[in-house]
């Protein structure tokens, strides 16, 4: 009887052990299921996003940013976003981590920042304890106004400037590097849809306040003229992205192409564009195929990287005067491209100021809940030198739109 009663106890034990466990692995699993099934959309969405970017952002690991210590900061606030207007503001308030121009949503609020550099008409920077006018954007409202290079910006709207950058500093980390603050500078001073900016400065001793409020951009896709008998002058107006460009700029340079100079002014073309035209237009001015940008990609999940050269092929007849490229803070994306192609060419000088520094070849993107979409680099671009485009410097290096102007006159004529 003994034998038997031990046995059939221990029998007993063992299916209970096995019980317990299958009863507490169903529980794991309902409650998994309902904690899924309770996330909200835009805690859906969040996630998807901060997914999208951890695999696919091309400049996480270079800008040093702790993308998980973002998704333990805006894993709570989602938390209490209620409707589709808080979470956009929300998602654009995530992109500030990435401090960099070139990532954005395709939908805004009235609320929202403009974005930049396309919105952005002063460059303001940090200089010691002061803020100083460091270049215009020319035929903007900043200039317009009457504000001038030089001034020191003292409030925006009315507030201290140095509270009001908290809103677009980056929070994974609290040591602030230069293009962090640079970063949030130009958002500041770019505004928002809904609110007049009010700017008030020192100069000479003397306050002023100034309400910048005009926008504006030539309609035509170019602009263009002799300035003398041996140099002409075209300036693309912020339409790089537009294929129509191509035969005016086609045009326009058939009618130029006996001048000994030619200055191709770049530094209105803060929206970028796309490499069909920025082919078409340097293809006219080489005799050869030529490379002149590299591109990287991650394969994360192999952790391989993939390489390729764009190269520019010859199209009609080649312009083959001296070139002289001008770039400045509100040359972006494709327009760096093209600086910098042109400089792996060596058929240009480019002259300028240091570009608008935005980050790779963007790709889209779109949430499954909300149906907002966004853009962010995929991409890695690098000059032929292997120099990581938004660090080129132009061969002539100057301060400001004035005094890029003012070189390339001394230069060309």
């Amino acid at each position: 009887m003994v034998g038997p009663m031990k046995y059939h106890f221990k029998n007993t034990t063992m299916k209970l052990s096995l019980l317990t466990k299958a009863i507490f692995t169903i529980v794991f699993l309902f409650l998994t299921k309902n904690n899924i099934f309770a996330q909200t959309k835009y805690q859906k969405d969040f996630y998807e996003f901060w997914s999208d970017i951890n695999k696919h952002y091309a400049y996480l690991e270079r800008q040093n940013i702790n993308w998980n210590k973002v998704k333990e900061i805006y894993s709570s606030q989602v938390e209490k976003v209620t409707n589709d207007n808080e979470f956009i503001q929300f998602l654009e308030n995530t992109l500030n981590e990435l401090y960099n121009g070139h990532s954005s949503l395709s939908t805004n609020l009235n609320t929202s920042n403009r974005i930049i550099p396309s919105w952005s008409d002063l460059r303001v920077e940090k200089n010691g304890n002061k803020y100083l006018i460091k270049d215009l954007r020319k035929g903007f409202g900043a200039d317009l106004a009457g504000l001038k290079i030089g001034m020191q910006v003292t409030l925006f709207n009315g507030k201290a400037i140095d509270e009001q950058l908290k809103s677009f500093l980056p929070r994974f980390t609290d040591h602030y590097s230069p293009k962090m603050y640079q970063y949030a500078l130009d958002m500041l001073f770019a505004g928002t849809h809904d609110k007049k900016r009010v700017i008030t400065v020192v100069e000479n001793g003397e306050r002023k306040t100034f309400e910048p409020v005009s926008y504006g951009n030539r309609n035509e896709l170019l602009y263009y003229k002799i300035i003398n008998g041996n140099t002409a002058y075209i300036k693309i107006n912020n339409s790089l992205g537009n294929n129509n460009l191509i035969a005016e700029f086609d045009k326009t340079l058939d009618s130029l192409i006996s001048n000994k100079n030619l200055i191709l002014d770049l530094t209105e073309t803060p929206s970028g564009g796309n490499s069909t035209v920025a082919r078409a237009i340097m293809g006219r001015f080489v005799n050869k195929v030529l490379p002149y940008q590299i591109h990287e990609f991650d394969e994360k999940d192999y952790d391989t990287k993939r390489h390729w050269v764009e190269y520019v092929s010859p199209r009609k007849k080649t312009y083959k005067g001296n070139v002289y490229i001008l770039v400045g803070h509100w040359t972006g994306s494709m327009g760096e491209g093209i600086a910098i192609g042109f400089d792996a060419l060596d058929r240009a000088t480019v002259i300028g100021t240091p570009m608008a520094g935005l980050l790779g070849a963007i790709s889209n993107f779109r949430l499954t809940e909300t149906k907002i979409g966004f853009q962010f680099p995929t991409e890695r671009l690098y000059h032929i030198n292997g120099m990581p485009r938004d660090d080129f410097i132009p061969k002539i290096l100057c301060e400001n739109i004035e005094e890029t102007l003012k070189k390339a006159k001394e230069i060309a004529f």
